[in-house]
């Protein structure tokens, strides 16, 4: 795959002032095309040999275009910020809206480039390297975000020749890097790590682009045909090999008419559990071990169902410093321009802090998909890549725990009416509960489907009677303390 860049191929001046008048405003035509109808983003991944000019064709690529729209992104090693989240979600954060473009140095291809140049990379760490990578990217690309790579390459002689030449020079000297000299040094090893990781990661929704760089006329032009090209496609391209994370149930389990909707917990019972279960949940998260975790909590459930209460009574034992309650409603107009779990990404907590969602990211498999509003495609694949986003989190050392708070019918509609003749909850009732309340069998039959496809041992669902309030509270209380204290328990072994 790399015999024509390894063979430096040339373009004269000549040639290369075509090629640039050319290229310069096509590539400003179909990036302002792109803005007026802002359906994805494209998302430019610069990799390859160190020394082959990468940095410098992208400022060039910055000059042709209209920079106002490009975001730039040098990745290096994680910040203290950085590592107390999972390892993807700097770049989530970094994603350019539809319309926009990013170009990122220092990817999410680290990993893989580093084992990879390893003087024995581990064979089946690269595989499970490789394998993020393809979830990663077949996320994006079936969300809206089109991915094309570009791996700049040249020959050893040409690399060697470009090291010496800046080293004989006292004032270029200084370009020369370290990375670069350990390139000099381990070409071989580094260009088979190089034809690995493509072989793994090419594909057609996001493919590789080798870019020969020897020559800096032919590395700026080809470079521009390459960005050309994929910023002027009319339609996004398939994804070859979508998320399989979960096995497919035929036909789901009712686990809401399975519950005891009559569990009740009186009144003098419920004060002495709630002080208890509240006492162990602020030493669980006071714990000197609980720097080294986070906690996420998401609340789903009917309308109606208390979930606020339920929070309430959860933030009681906590620092307000040290938890963000984040209340989901309809995507903004920005949230729609980014894939639907970027919203969720950014509010990812560090180690050490705690996050809470009232109603959460399994609103594309509730809300979307009952109302219409996320196509049967979209919703369909969503429960994959929301075991995939749940996996990362839980591996980062999250305590994920998620509860559906359910209430009969009957007992909804008592509590809408009491909303309505209530001065203090009158603002509590909106004419989106009563007409969700008409669709309540297609609500439950979308419940229990998400129930079968996203209840995983490492973040399961806790489908709770809600029926009796305080039944509801002090179980919510009794999960969350359980989960946490084995989770320290398991730091300490």
């Amino acid at each position: 795959m790399f015999e024509e860049a390894e063979s430096d191929p040339t373009l004269t001046a000549a040639e290369a002032d075509r090629h640039e008048a050319r290229l310069r405003t096509a590539l400003l035509k179909a990036q302002y095309a792109r803005l007026q109808d802002p359906k994805r983003s494209l998302l430019i991944v610069a990799a390859g040999i160190d020394g082959a000019g990468k940095g410098a064709t992208i400022n060039l690529l910055n000059e042709w275009m209209d920079p106002r729209h490009i975001r730039t992104l040098a990745f290096g090693l994680p910040t203290v910020t950085e590592a107390a989240r999972p390892d993807l979600w700097r770049y989530w954060n970094a994603l350019p809206a539809n319309g926009r473009t990013g170009i990122v140095f220092g990817s999410w291809y680290m990993p893989l480039v580093m084992e990879g140049a390893q003087k024995h990379p581990n064979a089946e760490k690269m595989a499970e390297l490789a394998e993020e990578v393809l979830r990663f990217e077949a996320t994006l690309a079936a969300n809206g975000v089109q991915i094309l790579k570009l791996w700049f390459h040249l020959s050893k002689d040409a690399q060697h020749q470009r090291v010496d030449r800046l080293l004989k020079d006292p004032d270029t000297a200084w370009q020369v890097t370290t990375q670069d000299r350990k390139v000099r040094k381990h070409y071989d090893q580094i260009r088979a790590a190089g034809m690995d990781i493509i072989n793994q990661t090419h594909t057609r929704h996001a493919p590789w682009v080798i870019i020969p760089s020897a020559d800096e006329r032919m590395r700026t032009v080809r470079t521009g045909e390459a960005v050309l090209s994929a910023i002027s496609r009319a339609s996004a391209p398939r994804v070859d090999r979508p998320l399989r994370i979960v096995s497919r149930r035929a036909k789901p389990s009712d686990r809401l008419a399975g519950l005891d909707y009559a569990a009740h917990i009186e009144k003098d019972e419920y004060d002495t559990e709630l002080r208890q279960w509240q006492a162990r949940l602020a030493r669980a998260v006071r714990h000197k071990r609980f720097k080294d975790l986070s906690l996420v909590l998401a609340f789903e459930g009917q309308d109606a169902a208390g979930k606020g209460g339920a929070i309430r009574r959860v933030t009681h034992a906590l620092d307000a410093r040290r938890y963000v309650i984040t209340p989901v409603s309809a995507p903004t107009a920005e949230e729609l321009s980014y894939p639907y779990l970027w919203r969720f990404w950014r509010k990812v907590p560090a180690l050490g802090d705690i996050a809470i969602f009232d109603r959460s990211w399994y609103g594309r498999v509730l809300a979307e998909r009952v109302e219409g509003y996320a196509a049967p495609a979209d919703w369909k694949r969503a429960y994959d890549e929301i075991n995939d986003f749940e996996r990362q989190l839980t591996d980062q050392g999250v305590v994920l725990l998620k509860f559906w708070l359910a209430v009969t019918k009957d007992e909804q509609l008592r509590r809408f009416r009491d909303r309505e003749q209530s001065p203090f909850k009158q603002f509590k009732i909106t004419p989106d509960d009563w007409r969700n309340r008409r669709k309540w069998n297609a609500y439950a039959d979308a419940a229990n489907e998400m129930f079968a496809r996203t209840d995983t041992p490492n973040a399961p669902w806790h489908v709770l009677s809600a029926n009796d309030k305080r039944h509801a509270r002090v179980s919510v209380l009794a999960q969350t303390v359980l989960a946490l204290e084995a989770a320290l328990k398991k730091k300490k072994d």
